[in-house]
């Protein structure tokens, strides 16, 4: 492990990231210069949005890391939007088996948010969502695709993938979109002009 030898902050080359507290892109040149010896190995920038600071190790490496996936209004479930938020924030510290479980046991409360009984299997709770509509007609193999992936980071010696978790997030996103955000949002535009006429 590299010690460094942190100088004073200073106007340093600008780099374009996005922040990993706030989320906003930018480009920074605030910050500090981590040397080994006489290398530049490290830097810490200071986002201009959020004033929080970013490291890059000597590997390019960003801590913290920024989360993937975006945020979904609406989930009337405080347990929905805890766990989508987890999978989310796995990705960023590099956790992506543990995101993929995140987004496996999503599915299940989704389903049972949505009427399907408690302390079923989970390929029945699959069924459930593909069965009564929440999950589009061609998107069924996504559904499947989660439950495989989910099954090999639960139930074998897998490790997980950014890409598998990125794909598996993204889907959920837009089932959570389809079944809780869009709903509630034309519910609010609805009620919204009925009290303006």
């Amino acid at each position: 492990m590299n010690y460094y030898e942190w100088l004073d902050p200073k106007v340093i080359t600008s780099r374009s990231y996005q922040c990993g507290y706030c989320g906003n892109p930018l480009a920074s040149e605030r910050g500090w210069i981590g040397r080994v010896g006489s290398n530049a190995a490290a830097f810490v920038y200071v986002c201009h949005h959020c004033s929080c600071p970013s490291f890059f190790d000597e590997y390019n490496r960003q801590y913290p890391g920024v989360v993937f996936g975006n945020p979904v209004a609406d989930i009337p479930d405080q347990s929905l939007l805890d766990l989508y938020e987890e999978a989310r924030r796995a990705t960023a510290v590099n956790s992506y088996t543990a995101a993929v479980l995140c987004c496996r046991k999503l599915l299940m409360h989704i389903a049972v948010a949505k009427g399907a009984k408690l302390g079923e299997s989970f390929v029945s709770y699959v069924e459930y969502l593909a069965d009564n509509h929440y999950v589009p007609p061609d998107a069924r193999d996504w559904v499947d695709h989660i439950r495989t992936r989910g099954n090999e980071a639960n139930h074998e010696i897998a490790i997980m993938s950014k890409d598998d978790a990125e794909v598996l997030i993204s889907f959920l996103e837009m089932l959570l979109k389809v079944i809780f955000e869009f709903p509630a949002a034309i519910k609010k535009r609805t009620a919204g002009q009925s009290q303006a006429s």
